[in-house]
């Protein structure tokens, strides 16, 4: 039996970050994953995947040029499901070269295999090849990520009933798809979709969606994804799911109403990964979603020496997030010391337009009762804006009137996903309305919108009158 001082259950972002901090720090790595490929979820079935098949439709519908040419005009005319899976093994196959690779260069040892507890400090992990050995380590780390929730009332089949793991998969792209969930997985799968002009329908139990973002933001999103035909049915479950004998799915909804398509993505949430870790013998048990709680300052469960990070532990579930905690929680496990980290991240939804936000919504703003003022920015506003033929965007800063400080940023367009990173910046260095009047932008960029919802903002607020 071999002796690690961290063993990391996972090859996702937390714990690959998780195994890479700890070698740079001259500790003993071992990394266990199941899957055939080093990467986890994200690199397989669900970031990276759902990202680059976001850019190929983008691309090859011609969705950027349509604001000059019109809503008809496509780059490639008939477009296939293995036009999409061409570019994203690409993609893949550059992802685990890099990750095999950082593995290799830190001296990270890496066994492909399923992991299960023996005690509170051994892991027996069943190779592929049948093979079984048992590993231990000073602190282990499980960074098992998630699986998508499949309920036993669906009746899956991989083919016209699949959930968002087998999406890549498919083999024809649907003529009309019902998605069931208006989170941010279904969301951004929904919108992907109708940009190559599939007829979407999303289904959702409750009568809001994305309730986390900005309300504002949220409300300018759902006009532009009704005002390209996509039908949002909120308020109503999905009953029943079948296929008819002539292959189309039917869905009957609460109300009795009944959705026919080629297609159903359910898409209703994930549940984490834990099911096969035999938890009791380690003295940890998951809630009824599969997530295991963490301190969140340093991942440690209550079981000190094991720490959890990533999707397992729940919100926010990004891949951003997940590689940070991970870092943090492989810097306490070998005890070096782990910096709080920033107070402000941002959340990126990558639907079609992106949605991307830092700080405090406008609805928490009041909840605490600050006294504040907005600034506005539309994109259109924007010479790139025109450039790029863009009639929608927005960007949205709060302020405090008080002290002038920005609260929140939220952006609702093209490259919101990029441009909320200054905001981002201002907001954890606590900087003021005053940043954005005074400082100078590129030109022509979409970043002016700062500029110009500062100024929006500061014209509201009044200027500070300085005394002599």
């Amino acid at each position: 039996m071999i002796q690690y001082d961290l063993v990391v259950v996972g090859s996702g972002p937390a714990g690959r970050r998780a195994a890479i901090q700890a070698a740079k720090l001259g500790k003993k790595v071992l990394v266990i994953e199941k899957g055939t490929r080093v990467g986890g979820v994200s690199v397989h079935t669900g970031t990276i995947p759902s990202k680059t098949l976001r850019e190929t439709a983008l691309n090859l519908t011609g969705w950027r040029e349509r604001g000059f040419y019109g809503r008809s005009y496509r780059v490639k005319q008939e477009i296939s499901a293995e036009d999409l899976r061409r570019r994203l093994l690409i993609t893949l196959d550059h992802e685990v070269e890099v990750l095999e690779h950082q593995f290799a260069r830190n001296r990270v040892t890496l066994i492909s295999g399923k992991a299960r507890f023996i005690d509170t400090n051994t892991l027996e992990v069943e190779k592929s090849d049948g093979e079984t050995l048992q590993v231990r380590g000073e602190s282990i780390l499980l960074a098992v990520g998630t699986k998508p929730y499949r309920p036993d009332h669906i009746p899956f089949d991989g083919e016209a009933i699949i959930d968002s793991d087998e999406l890549i998969e498919i083999k024809e792209l649907p003529r009309s798809l019902v998605v069931i969930g208006a989170g941010v997985i279904g969301i951004e799968y929904a919108t992907i979709f109708s940009a190559l002009d599939t007829q979407v329908t999303v289904v959702e139990p409750r009568t809001t969606m994305l309730d986390f973002i900005d309300r504002e933001i949220v409300e300018d999103f759902t006009y532009q994804l009704r005002d390209r035909n996509m039908k949002l049915v909120f308020g109503q479950a999905a009953e029943q799911i079948e296929r008819d004998p002539g292959g189309r799915c039917r869905v009957t909804l609460q109300n009795g109403r009944v959705l026919v398509s080629d297609m159903v993505l359910f898409a209703a949430g994930r549940v984490g990964a834990t099911d096969t870790l035999n938890l009791e013998a380690c003295g940890l048990e998951a809630d009824s979603r599969g997530r295991l709680k963490v301190n969140p300052e340093t991942f440690q469960t209550v079981v000190p020496h094991i720490f959890a990070a990533g999707d397992v532990v729940g919100f926010p579930s990004l891949a951003s997030t997940s590689m940070e905690q991970g870092r943090v929680a492989a810097r306490v496990a070998v005890g070096a010391i782990a910096k709080e980290p920033q107070k402000y991240f941002p959340y990126g939804i990558y639907a079609v337009p992106e949605i991307s936000t830092c700080g405090l919504t406008e609805e928490e703003v009041k909840e605490r009762g600050i006294p504040y003022e907005c600034g506005i920015a539309r994109f259109r506003e924007t010479s790139r804006g025109h450039i790029m033929g863009l009639d929608s965007g927005l960007l949205k800063l709060i302020f405090s009137l008080k002290t002038r400080r920005l609260l929140g940023v939220h952006i609702v367009g093209e490259g919101a996903t990029e441009l909320v990173h200054i905001g981002q910046a201002v907001l954890n260095l606590k900087g003021t309305v005053e940043y954005f009047v005074e400082n100078t932008f590129n030109y022509p960029t979409l970043a002016e919108a700062y500029k110009i919802a500062g100024l929006d903002a500061w014209n509201r607020m009044g200027e500070i009158k300085k005394e002599a």
